[in-house]
Order: structure tokens, then sequence, then C-alpha cells
């Protein structure tokens, strides 16, 4: 049974997960490079509690004891007694990779190692541990506290049992699952949001319709809740271009090829809500 989770990186998908985990009964160990992440990552979660308990949907009581329940850290060994590890790092297979070595060096006897990659072969990321039947994919949803979906991801010799634990887990912090049963590279979620986003990028960048008209487009005529280019400044264009690059490398499909547009972007610092501008000002 799981009781104690570990989550590697304390960036904005680390914390969301540490976050709810801590919420919903789980001791947590959240893990950075740095004192100063770890740090922003706490008050940030103590923050987000307390905008629950302003909302009624969240006592005081129970804020202080999730907060009670999360600790921070340096020291990766000393995730090495969690339950469920879950990587959150930087979206590059070399990274992951790394991470997985140590955490395959760590690790008990028994424990699962989850990433949480949105595009990225979980086949890939299992290959470097001598464990691979141990590693799953459990890709959450930013805001990690107000997304429901969680994409569980299977490689190549992921076992029934590492599914089913990653399965209770997710759906133990309040999440509602899908499977991915052949980790090709984008999952379900990422290749459909990849294949939205380029062609309005694309739309945008040839001057065809305005980025408001475009997500008016998809709001109102499919009724989606929140428009592509709008949904890539909330995800940051960055990570969307990567995950967009990651796709197009591994199939070679051009309708995943990265518009210019977004190369330019992120070269000039336009990565949507978090640098405050991308295809809309948030400042």
């Amino acid at each position: 049974m799981t009781k104690k989770i570990a989550v590697i990186g304390a960036g904005l998908m680390g914390a969301g997960i540490a976050q709810v985990s801590a919420q919903h009964g789980y001791e947590v160990v959240l893990r950075d490079v740095t004192e100063a992440a770890l740090d922003r990552a706490r008050s940030g979660i103590a923050a987000s509690y307390d905008k629950f308990v302003a909302k009624g949907k969240l006592s005081a009581e129970d804020a202080e004891a999730a907060l009670a329940r999360l600790t921070t850290t340096t020291d990766l060994d000393a995730a090495g007694d969690a339950d469920l590890l879950v990587e959150a790092v930087f979206e590059k297979i070399e990274v992951k990779q790394e991470v997985f070595r140590e955490l395959d060096r760590i690790a008990k006897d028994g424990a699962v190692l989850a990433s949480n990659t949105s595009a990225l072969p979980i086949t890939q990321i299992a290959a470097v541990t001598g464990r691979p039947e141990a590693v799953v994919g459990t890709h959450f949803f930013s805001p990690v506290p107000l997304m429901q979906l969680c994409e569980l991801v299977r490689g190549y010799k992921t076992s029934d049992e590492t599914l089913a634990v990653a399965r209770a887990f997710a759906e133990g912090v309040g999440k509602t699952c899908i499977v991915v049963n052949r980790d090709i590279a984008g999952f379900v979620t990422t290749r459909l949001i990849a294949a939205l986003t380029t062609e309005a990028v694309r739309l945008y960048e040839s001057g065809v319709a305005t980025a408001e008209d475009i997500d008016t487009a998809c709001k109102l005529g499919f009724s989606h809740a929140m428009g592509p280019l709008a949904t890539i400044d909330l995800t940051g264009v960055d990570i969307m271009r990567n995950a967009s690059a990651n796709i197009y490398e591994s199939t070679k499909d051009e309708k995943f090829a990265p518009p210019e547009l977004l190369d330019r972007m992120v070269t000039a610092g336009d990565l949507g809500r978090k640098s405050g501008k991308g295809f809309y000002s948030y400042e």
C-alpha cells in the first residue's frame, strides 16, 4: 500500500503533485537541487491551500495538517524510502534518464518509479533502470490541484501491478485516469493538443485570424473551455514547443513540427503567463 510519496522536481508540476498528495493524506518529500526552488514551492503550496480555505473547499485544520505532511530536501537519498517516486523535471529525455538512473539507485525494492512526462516514451526512460517493469507514466495536468485528468502510460515492460499502483495513487488524489497502452510519443492528450495548437499558431502566424478570434472559434464552435492559444500561454510556450518537437522528432509528421513563431517567442522570452506575455498580455 502506498503511504509515502517522493516528488523529484519542485517546479509548477512537481509542486502541484506534492500539494494534492499531501492534501489527500500521503506523507510527501519534495526534492529539488536548490533551497530557493523548494522555498518557492512551499510558499506556493501554502498560498494555494489558503485560497481553498477562503473558498470553503478546505478547512484551516486540514490545510495545516497537509503542510505538516510535506517535507522538502535537496538530498535525493531522502526519497529512498518512498513507496512511489514521481519525477517532474525538465521535458528532455536525457535529463529524465539521468534522474531515473539515480532513482533506480536509491529507491527501495518494490517501489514504483513514475514520470510526469507529457510526450516522452516511457520505454526509453525505463530502459536506463534495472527495473523497467516498475516504471510508469503519470501525466498530470496543470494546474494540478484543479485539473481532473491523469494520463497513465505503460512502457513496453510496465507490469500490471505497477499500473495498478499508479492508478490507485492518481485516483486517491482525486483524479480520473485514462490508460495509454502503447507509449507512442505524445501519448493521447499531448498528441491531440499539439495537432490543434500548432495549426492554431500557423493560422495566427499567417494572419488568417487574431488570437482572440481563433480561441473564440474553438470555445464557441467546439465547446472547448479554453482556446488553443490561451492554452499554450497557460502551459508555457516553451513547454508546448518542446512537446511538439519531441513528437515531430519521433514521427517526422509535419503537422507536429513547431511553427517558427513558437521558436521566436521562446528566444524572445515570451513564454506565456509565467513571463507575463505570450499570445496575450498578463502584465
